[in-house]
């Protein structure tokens, strides 16, 4: 299978269980922002796409904490960036793989931050951000914030679909 055909597959696998878990089992009729949590999912099927954030040095920023103090260091667009991935970061965790957080916050600098009010004020930041070209509309960063919770309640009823769905809830779905 191509790659473009691979792409294609797993995005109509998301998007698909994406809208089921947020229009039929939790009434969120939002297209918006239920194509925006779908294709989340698509990026972050990359391991490469969870870490994009970088430092002056080039060094791949892994700690919430660390990616809050770049966002300082940026302007623009590079900033609204930086804070639109701390949310998409956060939510993509506490909502698919809430048991890794811990894990995540072991022994580092997020042992102390609350992923998910992090997540909801980045999102927040982001949506105030005035950029030109935006890859995620300002009014949809904004009820990411707003309904974070509900955001991570419906990625984990997406995970639990495709967990029953493949039969197989060990297998990891992340590629490199």
């Amino acid at each position: 299978m191509h790659q473009e055909s691979r792409v294609s597959a797993i995005r109509r696998f998301f998007t698909g269980l994406t809208e089921y878990a947020f229009h039929a089992r939790l009434g969120v009729a939002d297209p918006p922002l239920v194509d925006y949590i779908g294709e989340l999912l698509v990026r972050f099927v990359r391991c490469d796409e969870l870490y994009p954030v970088r430092s002056i040095r080039g060094q791949r920023l892994v700690q919430v904490v660390d990616m809050l103090a770049e966002a300082q260091h940026r302007e623009g667009p590079a900033r609204q960036q930086v804070h639109r991935h701390i949310g998409d970061f956060t939510l993509f965790w506490t909502g698919v793989y809430p048991e890794v957080i811990d894990c995540l916050r072991r022994g580092g600098k997020d042992a102390l931050i609350d992923y998910q009010q992090q997540g909801k004020r980045a999102y927040w930041i982001a949506s105030t951000i005035p950029v030109e070209r935006e890859a995620a509309p300002p009014d949809v960063l904004k009820r990411l914030s707003e309904n974070f919770e509900l955001c991570v309640y419906g990625l984990g009823e997406v995970r639990r679909q495709w967990e029953q769905q493949s039969g197989d809830a060990d297998a990891p779905l992340l590629l490199g």
